[in-house]
């Protein structure tokens, strides 16, 4: 990870984080979907595939001695254990992009954000904030892909992560869907808010989240 040598000429780079169970992955295939020379990074991950998932689309998926080798071969940007399983992020395609002229998005956690942030000062973070955890839960029951027991770790590692809200340069609320994308939008686009954005407000509701239960 600290061989990686950085491109000259380059695009801008992207982190978003949020809690699982939040929408971050469907905001940023919206947010690609709708704006050019924008890439979403595909992570490596030791996770097993779940019903419906393809392999170099939802990830890149490979057993824990690849990754281990990858990882000694400094082949990433970034990674991190999370519920036991890796998860990282090439820095060879990463670089590639970036050096094209491409934007990119980085779908990491708040520890892989700070590895991207000593690498490239300059990127964009973005943290997606739930409008209440009570909701967040309700999201991850109806989806239906974990136990009960995995909900509640996911729950107290999604508090785990709102605790790191404020090391984000911007914060986006996914309590309507298309109001949360048309945010992104602006990040993008214009590398602020729009003024109606009432910033305020949204920092003070992710400190009401740190205390909120669940």
């Amino acid at each position: 990870m600290h061989n990686i040598k950085l491109p000259t000429t380059v695009g801008k780079l992207y982190t978003v984080a949020a809690p699982s169970g939040v929408g971050k992955t469907s905001l940023v295939k919206a947010l690609v979907d709708t704006i050019d020379h924008l890439k979403v990074s595909i992570s490596y991950t030791t996770r097993p595939r779940r019903l419906g998932e393809v392999d170099g689309v939802n990830y890149h998926f490979v057993d824990e001695q690849t990754f281990k080798q990858m990882i000694a071969s400094h082949d990433f940007l970034e990674y991190a254990s999370v519920f036991y399983h890796y998860y990282g992020t090439s820095g060879k395609w990463v670089q590639r992009q970036l050096a094209q002229g491409n934007n990119v998005i980085l779908e990491i956690d708040w520890q892989g954000v700070r590895q991207i942030k000593r690498l490239f000062p300059d990127c964009v973070r973005i943290f997606i904030l739930p409008p209440s955890f009570y909701t967040l839960k309700q999201r991850l029951e109806a989806r239906a892909q974990d136990s009960k027991g995995i909900i509640e770790k996911r729950m107290d590692a999604g508090k785990a992560e709102l605790s790191h809200y404020d090391e984000a340069d911007f914060l986006v609320v996914n309590d309507n869907f298309f109001h949360a994308l048309m945010m992104l939008r602006s990040i993008v686009e214009t590398g602020k808010l729009p003024v109606s954005e009432n910033i305020a407000e949204v920092r003070q509701l992710a400190q009401r989240l740190l205390t909120e239960e669940y």
